[in-house]
């Protein structure tokens, strides 16, 4: 089976999501793009310079949408700048607008170099993105065998094993896989028709690389006793798909009974069959754009919170997250909560906002009935976190409370009351955000007096 652009448009037709304006390929340089890039220029109208490629177009069977090519140089070998040279002639050839991006790579602890210039890769062509505009790369049939392959090496569960989706949600826009039935080989022949023999990265031949090695020592012999191989494990990576997304619409279903706010419910939780917990888990957390645990921290988490008693506050943390368990609702949280370490210096009259440390917003002053009886105030107040054993007397003919109490009874969550931000007077303490204040320094029932606005408040309750 050969390639051509006909192919390619017939895939747009079907999966170009409706509102969609333009089209950015993602151009390393190599054959598999630079084929991409061409047979996509051939559904408009010629290009206005020449060039070899200029006879290839296809009249009238353009998608209509303006297309132009990013190329994203990590500088991560010698050959960097022949590759955007090699970008930049064929986008002048087709009359593509090209933009050229310079990323380094950042080392991390445990990430390959591999990872690392994946994710900045990425993060770049995210911030090229328009919004409406798809991102369109070059993967291919054996890029999804090869995928599955690697998934299931390394044990992965089902969203792992459907490899990449055709179409998906991407930055400001969706990122278009239009490429995934076609072979490589069809398309280098494709490409080399056109007089493109595209670019060979040199690290697409180190073996170090698990898809390298793969691809260079496996995979031939996997095609040699099983031809074809690749076409039937990209239907395999199709099944897993749509198994996939049967679980994800059962989980969506539990997920509408299960959520209590921005929690989940422990009861209702324990009504499902644990593969369901895992399920719903799983969605769940996927959805806060957050990576769920390996297989077996979510069953150990869900022992601890569905077994900790009620008095108990279980937390299992992994990556930068965290479940927690309070009430009998579940949450996800970061795995250090945020808290305010600094002391500030508060002058409302000449400063009527503070911005808070750790993120936490900002504190405003504002005029209302009942509140601070700014006679008493001193000219600077102090804003801090709390230290413990604090106390606020509601009402002149309430009694003393203790903040803790106080936090009890309105349901602040516990990981949550060190983020508080508490306004003193001098060494009184005479307010708790837009919580409370005390009673004490309030003006009389129908005056107007001071109180805070607590903007860009995390969720407290």
């Amino acid at each position: 089976m050969s390639f051509s652009a006909a192919q390619l448009l017939a895939v747009l037709q079907a999966h170009v999501p409706t509102g969609a304006n333009g089209f950015v390929v993602a151009l390393s340089g190599g054959a598999d793009s630079s084929a991409l890039l061409a047979a996509l220029a051939q559904l408009r109208a010629p290009p206005v310079h020449g060039g070899s490629l200029a006879g290839a177009s296809l009249a009238g069977a353009s998608q209509g949408l303006p297309i132009r090519a990013v190329h994203v140089d990590h500088g991560l070998q010698a050959a960097s700048v022949s590759f955007r040279e090699a970008c930049a002639s064929l986008c002048r050839d087709l009359g593509v607008p090209l933009t050229i991006v310079a990323v380094p790579i950042e080392a991390r602890a445990g990430v390959s170099v591999e990872a690392a210039a994946r994710d900045a890769r990425y993060a770049a062509l995210a911030a090229q993105l328009r919004a409406g505009e798809c991102l369109l790369t070059a993967h291919h049939l054996e890029d999804q065998a090869e995928t599955l392959l690697l998934q299931a090496l390394r044990g992965a569960g089902l969203k792992g094993l459907a490899s990449m989706p055709l179409c998906r949600p991407f930055a400001s826009g969706w990122h278009l896989r239009p490429l995934l039935s076609a072979r490589r080989t069809d398309l280098r022949q494709f490409a080399a028709a056109l007089g493109i023999a595209g670019m060979l990265d040199p690290m697409n031949a180190d073996p170090r690389y698990d898809r390298v090695y793969l691809r260079r020592e496996l995979w031939p012999l996997i095609e040699n006793r099983w031809p074809g191989a690749g076409l039937a494990l990209s239907r395999t990576a199709s099944h897993v798909a749509e198994a996939q997304h049967l679980l994800d619409a059962i989980a969506d279903a539990d997920l509408a009974l299960l959520r209590d706010g921005d929690a989940l419910s422990v009861p209702r939780l324990r009504s499902l069959a644990t593969a369901r917990q895992v399920n719903a888990l799983r969605r769940w957390i996927f959805e806060a754009r957050a990576l769920p645990p390996p297989a077996a921290r979510l069953l150990e988490a869900l022992r601890q919170i569905l077994d900790a008693d009620a008095d108990h506050l279980p937390a299992i943390a992994w990556d930068a997250q965290a479940l927690r368990r309070y009430r009998d609702r579940i949450f996800l949280t970061a795995a250090t909560p945020p808290r305010l370490a600094l002391r500030h210096p508060w002058e409302i009259l000449t400063q009527p906002r503070l911005d808070l440390d750790a993120g936490l917003g900002q504190l405003h002053c504002v005029e209302r009935i009942g509140g601070l009886d700014r006679r008493r105030l001193p000219a600077a107040l102090l804003v801090c976190g709390r230290e413990g054993g604090e106390a606020l007397k509601l009402g002149l003919s309430a009694s003393t409370r203790s903040v803790q109490h106080l936090c009890q009874a309105l349901g602040v969550l516990p990981w949550m009351r060190d983020s508080l931000p508490f306004v003193y007077a001098g060494d009184e303490l005479i307010g708790i955000g837009d919580l409370w204040l005390d009673a004490r320094w309030c003006v009389a029932g129908g005056e107007r007096g001071l109180a805070f606005e607590w903007a860009g408040a995390p969720n407290l309750v």
